[in-house]
C-alpha cells in the first residue's frame, strides 16, 4: 500500500498545529504547509509530513540542494505526453493515482463509493490558498511537469520508469492536488517562468521542485538554476528532504 494512504492523519495533525500558531488561519487547513513549518514540525508529525526524507531524517538547505541538481541543457525533441502512462491503479484497489492523491490530501475526507468514485470532501490548493469542495475542480499536478522531466533526462528512461515517475505516490511532494486554474497556468513551465501566486506557497514550492529533481536525478539548465538560486535567497530557513527513487 502506498504511503499516500497514511498522509491524511499526518496532514490533519500538522494543520491543527499550524492553525494554533497562526490565529488568522483558524478557518483554513493546509495539507501543504510552508517548507519552514514542515521542517520544524517533522519531529512531531508522521514521517510522511516530510515525504521523501532520507531514513536518518537529514536534510539540505535549499541553496545546497539546488547546487546538487545536475547541470545540462534541456532537449524537448520527441516528447509526447502519452510517453508517460499515468493515473494507473498500482495496488488494484480501484483507486487511480489521481484519486489516491485526492484521498491523501483532503482536509475533509470525501465519501468513497463504488470504483473509488469520490463525493463531497474539501481540499486546500496550496498554490493559491483556495478551498475546493468538489474533486472535479482539482487537477493533480506533477510537481516537475512531464514535459520538463522529459527535457531534463526522462527522455532516456524506459517506459516503466516514466510510468513510475508519472504515478509517484511514494513521495508526498511529487504529485499535488491544486486548482485547475493554477495547474493550467503553470503548464510545463519551470520556476524561471512560473511560481505559485500565493506568497506563502513559494518556499514550499521551491523545496518541492528541488526535491523532485533530486529524487529522480533530473537536470537543470542555466536559466532554471539561476531562477532557483535567486528565489532561494528569500527562503534561508527552508530545508529540502528527499529519497532517491528506485
Amino acid at each position: 500500500m502506498s504511503v499516500r494512504r497514511l498522509l491524511p492523519i499526518a496532514a490533519a495533525v500538522l494543520a491543527a498545529a499550524l492553525t494554533a500558531c497562526n490565529p488568522s488561519a483558524a478557518n483554513e487547513s493546509d495539507s501543504k504547509p510552508s517548507a519552514d513549518a514542515s521542517a520544524s514540525a517533522s519531529a512531531e508529525a508522521s514521517p510522511s509530513a516530510a515525504a521523501g526524507a532520507p531514513a536518518d531524517g537529514s536534510g539540505l538547505s535549499l541553496t545546497a540542494a539546488i547546487a546538487k541538481i545536475p547541470a545540462a541543457d534541456e532537449v524537448r525533441d520527441g516528447y509526447k505526453r502519452d510517453s508517460f502512462k499515468h493515473w494507473t491503479d498500482e495496488d488494484s484497489d480501484s483507486c487511480s493515482t489521481r484519486n489516491e492523491v485526492l484521498l491523501a490530501e483532503a482536509v475533509k475526507a470525501p465519501e468513497q463509493g463504488a470504483r473509488c468514485a469520490l463525493t463531497g470532501g474539501e481540499w486546500l490548493s496550496y498554490y493559491d490558498e483556495v478551498t475546493v469542495t468538489a474533486a472535479g475542480k482539482l487537477d493533480i499536478d506533477h510537481m516537475v511537469p512531464l514535459a520538463e522531466a522529459w527535457d531534463s533526462g526522462a527522455s532516456a528512461w524506459d517506459a516503466d520508469r516514466r510510468m513510475r515517475y508519472a504515478n509517484d505516490l511514494d513521495a508526498e511532494r511529487s504529485l499535488v492536488a491544486v486548482t485547475a486554474k493554477t495547474n493550467r497556468s503553470k503548464a510545463d513551465k519551470d520556476p524561471s517562468e512560473w511560481m505559485p501566486p500565493a506568497k506563502s506557497a513559494q518556499c514550499t514550492y521551491l523545496a518541492d521542485w528541488t526535491a523532485t529533481k533530486l529524487r529522480w536525478k533530473l537536470t537543470a539548465d542555466d536559466k532554471e538554476r539561476a531562477a532557483l538560486e535567486k528565489l532561494a535567497v528569500d527562503c534561508p530557513d527552508t530545508v529540502v528532504k528527499y529519497e532517491a527513487a528506485p
